[in-house]
């Protein structure tokens, strides 16, 4: 059985740094932005933007910012009962594993909601993070169990998602992402969605939330201002993709992430 222990946001902190121990539980890494460098079990591993880690059990670990440079990441620990199979391969497995979530931005949220619920208090709060918890180890696990994909794919839609990373402020057509990889833009659209669950345009859409999200904590910057460096020229509708992202309003949002 699943036990959360504790959930922690790590938000840009200068020096963070973990020292090096053998863990009495185990850890999953959502990491939204920048790097971290993990020492796992004698190896460097370093994580970054959208990778997930699993940290399990009895691991020799220690962190830091990598670079000196800070980061932002998700951390949740949690024991089992090692007592009775899980039934979830990677948990039983008990393996350490670094890898990419199809669903990030989901997976965002849901690591959101869980540390508010932890952090509040209020009725029935552990049953909801229990269950917040056992969602996001189910999506890890379903994960994992996909088929692989054919290298080829792969490649074409990690063209595609270097380009997007790069350009995303930018106006973007399928057509002009079919034109990289030499293939149709149907061709392009499908393999993009079939290797990231999410199309090329909803993704563009969502680095430039997840832009919005930090110009909104850390700058002055207004949010017509932001809307225009984002590359919506029309603030009503940056405002309806912000929230239908995030589900709340870009101050909503600053309102709320104050209150923390």
């Amino acid at each position: 059985m699943l036990q959360l222990m504790s959930v922690n946001f790590d938000d840009y902190i200068p020096n963070w740094r973990t020292q090096l121990e053998t863990i009495p539980y185990n850890v999953l890494v959502v990491v939204r932005e920048g790097k971290v460098r993990y020492e796992i079990n004698g190896e460097e591993v370093i994580a970054e933007k959208e990778d997930v880690l699993f940290i399990p059990q009895s691991t020799r670990r220690s962190g830091g910012n990598w670079n000196e440079t800070p980061h932002q990441k998700h951390t949740i620990l949690f024991t089992l009962d090692r007592q009775e199979a899980t039934g979830i391969p990677f948990l039983d497995a008990g393996q350490f594993l670094k890898f990419n979530l199809t669903q990030i931005q989901y997976a965002y949220r849901r690591c959101e909601r869980l540390y508010e619920e932890m952090r509040d208090g209020k009725s029935f709060r552990k049953m909801i993070c229990q269950g917040i918890l056992q969602e996001l180890i189910g999506m890890l696990a379903r994960e994992l169990e996909k088929t692989e994909l054919a290298p080829s794919k792969r490649n074409y839609a990690d063209i595609i998602k270097s380009y997007l990373l790069e350009h995303y402020r930018e106006p973007i057509e399928i057509d002009s992402l079919a034109r990289i990889i030499h293939r149709s833009p149907s061709y392009a659209a499908a393999l993009f969605k079939e290797v990231y669950g999410l199309s090329p345009i909803r993704y563009m859409h969502q680095l430039r939330v997840q832009e919005a999200c930090s110009l909104l904590i850390h700058s002055d910057m207004t949010i017509a201002h932001i809307a225009d460096y984002l590359g919506y020229y029309d603030t009503s509708y940056f405002y309806r993709i912000f929230k239908k992202h995030t589900g709340l309003s870009p101050s909503d949002y600053v309102q709320q992430h104050n209150l923390l």
